[in-house]
């Protein structure tokens, strides 16, 4: 990632454009190898993050929930700087909730050898995607706790937090 994005941090999102806005900062900072988890409820904006993710990033294609593909792959627009990497985004749910050998589903994608060009954002990836990468950012979206301060709130609280082993270079 690049330096320009803190290492973490707390954001309230309003809305769902707020939340997408948010991902457009963070998407522009990611770079090819950065594998992103995100956590967080059903509803609580994880695909709209993606979404503004693809934006900030370059990438083309409509971005929508990978619940039944499992993965799907937003290459570079033919606009994007040629160093724009590809954003693969996964949806762990299916894999944790329905198959018997989750570790061998999430093998059979592949996904390790994609890191070193790609962008990979996980939804449902705790405890599964972070053996793809020594680091990654963790993306935590509450939902919950905006709603109980106001219940007519569309508010989120985005916490992020880098995890993992530091790669030597950069400590």
């Amino acid at each position: 990632m690049k330096a320009d994005f803190p290492q973490e941090g707390t954001y309230r999102a309003e809305n769902p454009e707020d939340t997408r806005a948010w991902g457009e900062r963070l998407g522009r900072a990611l770079e090819a190898g950065d594998l992103v988890i995100l956590d967080g409820p059903l509803g609580a904006g994880k695909t709209t993050l993606t979404q503004g993710i693809a934006a900030g990033m370059g990438v083309r294609g409509r971005v929508t929930s990978p619940t039944f593909v499992i993965a799907r792959e937003h290459r570079p627009a033919a606009q994007a700087p040629a160093d724009t990497p590809t954003l693969i985004h996964v949806d762990a749910y299916r894999l944790l909730d329905h198959d018997a050998d989750p570790w061998g589903a999430l093998d059979s994608l592949d996904l390790d050898t994609e890191l070193e060009e790609a962008v990979i954002v996980a939804e449902w990836g705790a405890g599964l995607v972070e053996q793809l990468a020594a680091r990654y950012l963790k993306v935590t979206v509450d939902r919950e706790s905006a709603v109980e301060e106001d219940p007519d709130s569309e508010a989120r609280y985005l916490s992020w937090r880098w995890e993992g082993e530091e790669p030597r270079s950069a400590r």
